[in-house]
C-alpha cells in the first residue's frame, strides 16, 4: 500500500540525457519518450518555439528571428539555460500528470565528464525539478542495460557509440577497471559526409541530409553489394540546387577519419586492460551498443581489428537508458555504481 502511495505522490525517472537523442524511463512504466536533444528559439527574446522533433525538424530552415540548436555537445551541456528548459519540458512530456513530490532523477553521463561538468547536469536536473540527482557513467548503463554481471570479479568490456561520445571501459566489481573516452560518435560522421561532398562535388548539404546519408547508404565495412542514392544540395559554382548521386563506396570513404578514431581509441583501452580481465574479454568478447552502432560493418570492421567477438545488441540506441532505469527500479542494489562526486 506505501508502495502505491508512493507512486501516486511521486514519479523516479531515468534520463539518457545524449547528444543527438534524449530518451526517459519512469518507474513502472518503461521507456516513455524518445526525443531528438533540439530546441528551437527566438534569438530576441529567448521564447522556445519548440523542442524535440518539432525543433528538428526546423535544423537549417529557419528565418534568421529563430535559432534551432542543440544544447549538448561531446555529451556535455554546451548551453545550461537550455538543456534545462529542454529538460523540464522532457520530464513534463514524459510525466502526463503532476505529482506532489518532485521526482528523483538517474541520469547516464559520459565517464569521461569533469567535475565542473558533473556540476551542469546536476544543477539542470534540479533546476527542472528533481528532488536528487544521481549520475552514472555511460558503459556502466550500457552493460546493465544489456545484463551484464557488472558486480562479479570477471571483466566485462562495452563500447558505445553515441552522438557526440564513444565509451569504451571495461567493468568488474561494480567499477570501471579502464575505460577511453573520446568525443567522436555520431555527429563527427555527419560532418565528414558533410565535409566530403562539399569537397569532392562541390554540392552544400546540411547535417539532417548527411545523417540520412549515412543511414541509408553509409558503412564502415565493404558490402557485397555496393549502393547508391541520390542527394539534393546547393551547387557551390551556380548556385542552384542539383542532384547528385553518390554510392556506398563514396561515404565509407568520406567515414575513414572518425571511424579509424573509434578503432584507435579501442585498441588503446585494449592495451590498457589487466591480463587477468583480458583473458576474460577473449572469451566473452566486446559489447556494442549505441545509436553509432548501427552503422553498417561496424561491428566487422571492429572484429576484423582485434580478432575478438564484437557483440551487437538488438536496439543498441536503448541500451544504456533501460540500464539506467534497471538502476532506478533497484536502486539499493546498484547503488555502488552511482558516480561519486566532490558534492556527495
Amino acid at each position: 500500500m506505501f508502495s502505491k502511495l508512493s507512486q501516486f505522490l511521486t514519479n523516479d525517472i531515468a534520463i539518457d540525457l545524449g547528444t543527438a537523442n534524449t530518451l526517459v524511463y519512469i518507474k513502472g512504466k518503461g521507456i516513455v519518450l524518445n526525443q531528438p536533444s533540439v530546441v528551437a528559439l527566438d534569438k530576441q527574446t529567448g521564447k522556445v518555439y519548440a523542442v524535440g522533433s518539432e525543433a528538428k525538424a526546423m535544423l537549417g530552415k529557419t528565418p534568421d528571428s529563430i535559432q534551432a540548436i542543440r544544447p549538448l555537445k561531446d555529451g556535455v551541456i554546451a548551453d545550461f539555460e537550455v538543456t534545462e528548459y529542454m529538460l523540464r519540458e522532457f520530464i513534463r512530456q514524459a510525466q502526463k500528470k503532476r505529482h506532489f513530490i518532485a521526482p528523483r532523477i538517474v541520469i547516464c553521463v559520459p565517464s569521461g565528464i569533469t567535475e565542473v561538468e558533473k556540476r551542469a547536469v546536476r544543477d539542470s536536473a534540479k533546476h527542472a525539478g528533481a528532488r536528487d540527482v544521481f549520475l552514472v557513467a555511460e558503459p556502466i548503463a550500457a552493460a546493465i542495460g544489456v545484463g551484464l554481471p557488472v558486480d562479479q570479479p570477471s571483466g566485462n568490456m562495452i563500447i558505445d557509440i553515441g552522438g557526440g561520445t564513444t565509451e569504451i571501459a571495461v567493468i568488474a566489481l561494480n567499477g570501471i577497471v579502464c575505460d577511453t573516452s573520446i568525443r567522436v560518435g555520431g555527429d563527427e560522421m555527419d560532418e565528414a559526409i558533410v565535409n566530403y561532398i562539399k569537397k569532392n562535388h562541390n554540392l552544400l548539404i546540411g547535417d539532417q541530409t548527411a545523417e540520412h546519408i549515412k543511414k541509408t547508404v553509409g558503412s564502415a565495412f565493404k558490402l557485397e553489394n555496393e549502393e547508391e542514392m541520390e542527394i539534393k544540395g546547393l551547387d557551390q559554382v551556380t548556385g542552384i540546387p542539383k542532384i547528385q548521386k553518390v554510392s556506398t563506396l563514396e561515404i565509407r570513404e568520406s567515414l575513414q577519419e572518425p571511424i579509424l578514431s573509434i578503432v584507435d581509441a579501442l585498441k588503446h583501452a585494449l592495451e590498457q586492460t589487466p591480463p587477468e580481465l583480458a583473458a576474460d574479454i577473449k572469451d566473452r568478447g566486446i559489447v556494442m551498443t549505441g545509436g553509432g552502432a548501427m552503422l553498417r560493418g561496424m561491428s566487422e570492421l571492429l572484429r576484423e581489428h582485434t580478432d575478438l567477438p564484437i557483440n551487437l545488441m538488438d536496439d543498441p540506441l536503448f541500451c544504456v537508458v533501460l540500464g539506467t532505469g534497471k538502476i532506478l527500479d533497484d536502486f539499493d542494489k546498484y547503488r555502488p555504481v552511482v558516480m561519486q562526486s566532490t558534492r556527495d
